[in-house]
């Protein structure tokens, strides 16, 4: 059977790879039903994608609501009886009767897919779902099943994740298992269409790469230019009117597996305020370290924060947060909550928080920023190698007593094949860059060099949003262990 191809809606912007792998599982070839589970974080166009596949190709979406078992069945009957044109509902007793009529879909002969969105829902009200599903695509249920494929949707991260993991029934039974991510800073940029690369990650330093975050939040409505960014703050972001204003409250209460919110949103707010260890973030709270281990493990079980260890040294890590809309609304709304419920007051409370979104909010996104760009758009003729892992770290001397912070840690594999620190580098996003962050920097290589951890080569990046100094232009043109890179740099260079 040749298989079909299924063109890209032209509204859908990027989201090539994910539509590829989409449309090649809806459309294997072949008799048998197929398993496929997509998942992501909320509002990155899951459901976006699987109904234009589903429409594109002729196929049955159903989205689940958070209700009882006889309810979700009674929906679900509905909603099959219309695609398979019957006029009257199913009446499905339990779901072992629905999915068995699910697996009969396909009856034209070829592939057909079926959708279940917000599967969480359906598997709340019915545990038992799973493993129904599981007997379903047993081959000795297959005799009697068409070409189906079946995906599973949810944004239940923790949830989704763990269909397919251990003794999950569905382990092993899955031909696609898809993560639709946040667009990235550049991509999300383009989608942003801010042209000014200052702007754009301003704007990314605050609504991340989530992409309803302009479609539907905000109605295309994009700050135009650096002078249009802090109007744009208060009256899309900060307006008690427009949906942006909850939506970090919301991300939390949508979470299933977040039964305490309050206690949730005191971690992140300890993360946001820089408290990036586990000791440190008890220390703010007034915790036992130990107490704060179940709220890290889930609030990281649901992408909310990531886990990442020391460049330097694997003993030590640090949490930090992922969505970067949580993060400004920790540092920069949570505290003048009161004033920003009055309409009016958002101009007043964003001047008076500027110095706080460079400190706590911006600062720290830059720097992730330039390790996303050091690990995934740098070329590696920048770093003098292929670049296998990148962090921040710190670097001890033993001498001065302190310890050295390094944003950027590029580790990798030189010409000749072998592991190496192919560069070190600092990110200021506020300061113009000179000779005395390059003279730190160096430093901090002789001290590595002599633990033998680095070598004369290894190299020196500046990361600067507001640029350098002459001099330190010129040294870095005369050498070539030397990079600088500015937002221009960021966005559009390798």
């Amino acid at each position: 059977m040749q298989r079909c191809t299924v063109d890209k809606p032209a509204e859908m912007f990027d989201r090539d790879f994910e539509w590829a792998e989409l449309t090649r599982f809806v459309t294997l070839p072949g008799p048998r039903a197929t398993l496929g589970v997509v998942s992501g974080r909320r509002r990155q166009g899951k459901t976006f994608l699987l109904d234009a596949v589903t429409r594109a190709s002729g196929g049955f979406m159903f989205t689940a609501t958070e209700t009882t078992e006889a309810d979700a069945l009674r929906q679900f009957g509905e909603a099959l009886a219309r695609y398979r044109g019957q006029p009257t509902p199913f009446r499905f007793a339990h779901w072992d009767e629905a999915v068995t009529e699910l697996m009969r879909i396909a009856d034209g002969g070829g592939p057909t897919v079926a959708v279940i969105d917000e599967f969480p829902f359906l598997a709340k009200a019915s545990p038992a779902l799973p493993s129904i599903i599981q007997r379903a695509l047993d081959p000795a249920a297959q005799h009697t099943n068409t070409p189906v494929r079946l995906l599973l949707c949810g944004s239940a991260l923790s949830f989704m994740g763990g269909l397919l993991a251990g003794d999950a029934p569905l382990r092993g039974r899955a031909g696609l298992e898809l993560i639709v991510p946040t667009l990235d800073f550049r991509l999300a940029g383009e989608f942003w269409e801010i042209t000014d690369p200052r702007t754009a990650l301003l704007t990314h330093a605050i609504v991340g790469g989530t992409p309803a975050y302009r479609r539907e939040f905000t109605q295309g409505d994009a700050p135009t230019g650096p002078e249009d960014f802090d109007a744009w703050v208060a009256r899309a972001v900060l307006n008690p009117a427009r949906p942006l204003f909850r939506e970090a409250r919301y991300l939390l209460a949508e979470e299933p597996e977040l039964h305490d919110t309050a206690l949730y949103h005191s971690v992140l707010a300890a993360i946001a305020a820089g408290n990036t260890s586990r000791g440190g973030i008890a220390d703010y709270l007034g915790r036992k370290s130990t107490d704060l281990a179940h709220p890290l493990s889930v609030l990281h079980d649901v992408g909310m924060i990531t886990h990442e260890a020391d460049a330097f040294r694997r003993n030590r890590s640090a949490y930090r947060i992922a969505e970067p809309l949580i993060a400004f609304y920790h540092a920069v709304m949570r505290p003048a909550w009161g004033d920003l419920e009055r309409p009016g007051r958002a101009p007043a409370v964003w001047r008076r928080a500027q110095s706080t979104f460079r400190s706590k909010v911006v600062g720290p996104h830059f720097e992730q920023v330039c390790r996303e760009w050091a690990r995934w758009h740098a070329a590696p003729a920048t770093h003098g190698g292929q670049v296998t892992r990148v962090a921040a770290g710190t670097v001890n001397d033993p001498a001065a007593k302190t310890g050295h912070e390094v944003d950027v840690a590029v580790h990798g594999e030189t010409d000749s094949g072998r592991e190496a620190l192919l560069a070190i580098g600092e990110a200021k996003w506020n300061d113009v860059m000179g000779v005395g962050h390059l003279e730190r920097l160096r430093q901090i290589r002789a001290l590595l060099v002599a633990r033998g951890t680095a070598h004369d080569t290894t190299r020196l990046q500046c990361y600067s949003g507001a640029g350098f100094t002459g001099e330190l232009r010129r040294l870095a043109e005369d050498d070539p262990t030397v990079q600088l890179i500015d937002p221009v740099r960021l966005y559009h260079g390798d």
